[in-house]
């Protein structure tokens, strides 16, 4: 049984990495779509859609939204696409999270194909947040409260906190491989695709 009209790639690395940027364009070039569990939430609230309507106060109330509802909004979103090609970015955040995903994808017949780690030295990171923040400062803008250093390397901490079980999970699953995240944007795009190993099932 061959799963090849089918992806799955979750994205993990630190903010200031590139994630997003290079989610982005693997996104346009492999033809995926790039799943947010924010953009979903928001949608079923404007479409005031049974979910939406369960979510809306959680939101309003700046709380997180519990995962078995997470995962009911993903499953729908999956549910309606007849090849699931997609890419997480900024879920799963917890080893819960991954494990009820997996479960949901295994249903679908759309287990996770792979899982890079952008990696980018602390240091480098931190210089580029606060760089951001220099640069909006030059144009004239005001900078983004968390574009200083100390706020930066808080962001840091408490991702390596929340992400280190999932590296684990997803590295002990056979899933995951680390993206040398320093270079152009074009070499670590050269990276990130060339670690996507072809599924051998």
């Amino acid at each position: 049984m061959t799963h090849s009209k089918h992806k799955v790639v979750i994205f993990l690395g630190p903010p200031g990495a590139g994630k997003g940027t290079q989610a982005a364009r693997l996104a346009e070039e492999q033809h995926l779509t790039q799943i947010s569990t924010g953009d979903i939430l928001r949608d079923h609230v404007r479409r005031g859609t049974e979910l939406g309507q369960q979510v809306k106060p959680m939101l309003d109330a700046g709380q997180l939204v519990p995962d078995p509802i997470l995962i009911a909004l993903i499953r729908d979103r999956l549910a309606g696409m007849d090849n699931i090609r997609v890419i997480f970015d900024g879920f799963p955040r917890t080893t819960p999270q991954a494990q009820a995903l997996d479960v949901l994808l295994e249903e679908l017949g759309a287990p996770v194909n792979a899982v890079p780690l952008l990696e980018v030295p602390d240091q480098i990171l931190i210089d580029r947040i606060v760089e951001r923040g220099r640069q909006a400062a030059a144009q004239g803008q005001t900078a983004r409260s968390d574009d200083n250093e100390e706020t930066a390397r808080k962001r840091q901490q408490v991702y390596r906190e929340q992400t280190q079980p999932l590296i684990d999970y997803y590295a002990g699953r056979g899933h995951l491989y680390t993206v040398d995240g320093v270079g152009s944007m074009d070499e670590v795009y050269a990276r990130i695709t060339g670690g996507m190993k072809p599924q051998s099932s």
